[in-house]
């Protein structure tokens, strides 16, 4: 299996596109929003990571994906929703862009190329994170951190000021991973010997694109 990329095309959707938001810092493990919370604004990611946790009615939560720059979150209420079905968590810092509900349908009902290119964003996002599921179901805990190495400097492009793959600790990766830090630790112990990824001297870390041989 290959390694998945994020979306691309809210590129030509922000920032000119758009209509005029919030801007709000958030810094890590602070939460945007929480599963249940009403649903006022869309969200985009201008700069940083968030990741998506559902709380089942038992009690039981989950992560259901990670999102990076250029990734919407929180349409549902576009569509109706009148709550956040998920929770929403910055992982880095993060800048978000809250765009109001209202504010968003006038754009997509007035201007077709937006609508367009929102929906074609949302099938793209969604492809992407059936492949998450895929990957989860079916690939080895290696093949799934070298997934979750490759797509975090794929996020890091274009963010000012922020290293992203710097300040993703091991705990983060198994938690994208779905497996423990001493196996998180294992591989890239692993990777580093094969020389896939390098720590400078101040523990700073560099992912090399050969490590999508292990996909393979």
């Amino acid at each position: 299996m290959t390694s998945s990329k994020p979306c691309n095309t809210t590129k030509a959707l922000f920032p000119s596109a758009l209509p005029p938001g919030k801007s709000v810092d958030y810094l890590p493990d602070k939460t945007i929003f929480s599963q249940g919370d009403e649903c006022k604004a869309v969200h985009y990611i201008r700069q940083g990571v968030v990741k998506l946790v559902l709380v089942s009615k038992r009690g039981r939560s989950g992560v259901l994906g990670f999102l990076g720059r250029g990734d919407f979150f929180g349409e549902g209420c576009i569509s109706g929703h009148a709550n956040y079905g998920t929770s929403a968590i910055a992982v880095v810092a993060s800048t978000i862009l809250e765009i109001d509900r209202k504010k968003m349908i006038e754009i997509i009902e007035k201007e077709p190329h937006v609508c367009t290119q929102f929906i074609n964003y949302l099938l793209s996002r969604n492809h992407r994170i059936e492949q998450d599921l895929i990957d989860h179901l079916f690939n080895s805990s290696e093949k799934r951190l070298a997934r979750a190495l490759l797509l975090l400097t794929e996020y890091e492009k274009g963010n000012e000021n922020l290293s992203i793959i710097q300040r993703v600790n091991q705990d983060t990766l198994a938690e994208m991973v779905g497996t423990t830090r001493p196996r998180v630790n294992f591989f890239m112990n692993k990777f580093r010997k094969l020389g896939y990824i390098h720590y400078d001297h101040n523990g700073g870390l560099e992912v090399y694109q050969s490590l999508s041989k292990i996909l393979r």
